[in-house]
Order: C-alpha cells, then sequence, then structure tokens
C-alpha cells in the first residue's frame, strides 16, 4: 500500500511540476499553473493552507493564484460546512479547461491584438507612399487572420466535445 502511495505521490508531483511548466506557455505563471494540476488531480477540495504545504509556497503567493484560478473559471470555492478556512476545487472536465483557457486567452491576449492591428490599419490607410501602403496592407491582412482564427477558435470551443473530436478527426486525416 504504501509502495503505491509512493508511486501516485511521485507521478502527481511531476504532473504538477510540468503543468506548471506548459501554463507559462498559457498565459499564466508557472505558480498558478502548478496550482491549478495539484486541485486538478486532488481527491478531495484543499484549504489554502494544505496548497501552501504542497507547493512549498507563501499564503499570499497562493491566496492570490488561488483568486486569479477562479477569477479564470477554473477553480471554484466550496463551503465546508462548520469550517472557517477556504476549500478549493478544479474543474476536472478536460474539455471545459480547454474552452475556459481558450476564452480567457482569447480576453487577455487576442481581442487587445485585434484592437492594435485594426488601428494600425485606420491610422495607415490614407498613407499613399509604398512603405505606407505595404504596411497598410500588411495590418490589414494580419487583422484579418487573427480575426478568422478568433471566430475558428470561438466556433470550436463552442461545440460539444465528441462532435469536435470528429471534426478534428477528420480534418486531420
Amino acid at each position: 500500500m504504501n509502495a503505491e502511495r509512493d508511486k501516485l505521490d511521485h507521478a502527481r508531483e511531476e504532473f504538477v511540476a510540468q503543468w506548471g511548466a506548459l501554463g507559462t506557455q498559457w498565459g499564466i505563471n508557472r505558480t498558478m499553473a502548478q496550482i491549478h494540476a495539484l486541485l486538478m488531480t486532488a481527491a478531495e477540495p484543499m484549504s489554502t493552507d494544505e496548497v501552501m504545504e504542497a507547493l512549498e509556497v507563501s499564503r499570499g503567493n497562493a491566496h492570490t493564484n488561488l483568486k486569479e484560478l477562479v477569477a479564470w473559471g477554473l477553480v471554484r470555492p466550496v463551503v465546508r460546512k462548520g469550517e472557517r478556512r477556504d476549500y478549493f476545487e478544479a474543474e476536472k472536465d478536460v474539455w471545459h479547461i480547454f474552452t475556459t483557457v481558450a476564452r480567457e486567452r482569447k480576453r487577455r491576449e487576442i481581442e487587445p491584438a485585434l484592437a492594435v492591428l485594426a488601428k494600425c490599419a485606420e491610422e495607415s490607410r490614407e498613407i499613399h507612399t509604398p512603405e505606407g501602403r505595404a504596411f497598410h496592407e500588411q495590418m490589414r491582412q494580419l487583422e484579418e487572420f487573427v480575426g478568422f482564427a478568433s471566430k475558428m477558435a470561438d466556433r470550436i470551443a463552442g461545440m460539444k466535445h465528441g462532435f469536435a473530436v470528429q471534426l478534428a478527426t477528420k480534418l486531420l486525416g
């Protein structure tokens, strides 16, 4: 029994570390991603103190990142009757996690980028030098492409998981 527990603990620690590294690719910090991984793999909701102990992070760091994970919709607070401590659990449905991360990244990264591209295209529309026309056309094409990719991502995220997988299989097949 102890050997199995040790194997599970080791696998979980490795997952938490790797999820933390992956999180930086999604635009979230390592600790936030590690907390998400820890809660996602926890059998029961965890308190802030348990998160702090497991990841060896400060109360402020744990609190700030838990608050941000709740804001993203990846973690939810859990009320336990008679408890004064805050407990948290992570969303465990993989498709829901994907769509939540996609929605948040769009809001935080894609929409501001589209606004900049639109502004640059608009400001350069009346420039008639060869460089000005080339710049305007580049901005217009980038805006069109990023807008198209954003709409496609919205469509995919709005699909039911099974249908999205079937569609992806057809496209990749």
